[in-house]
């Protein structure tokens, strides 16, 4: 059985039936969405989302600096005035 990743669960059947007061009970905590007692989704808040959504493109863009830092000693220095 997989680990549910929430102090809140409902499964599918609860969702369809009534998802705002299941939203509304969660109280703004991320909600694990079950199908035969096993995680199919997570139903997480919008904010929460955005938030992760964040941090995944800081995260990305980390990357590429990280992935790009040995050409630092090929680039052209330019001053702000120059530009």
């Amino acid at each position: 059985m997989r680990q549910i990743l929430s102090s809140c669960s409902a499964s599918i059947s609860e969702l369809k039936k009534n998802p705002t007061a299941l939203i509304n009970a969660a109280e703004g905590s991320s909600i694990a969405i079950l199908n035969h007692n096993i995680p199919a989704a997570y139903l997480i808040p919008a904010e929460t989302y955005e938030w992760l959504m964040d941090k995944l493109e800081d995260f990305e863009l980390a990357q590429i600096v990280r992935e790009r830092a040995h050409e630092k000693k090929d680039a052209i220095e330019v001053s702000f005035d120059d530009l």
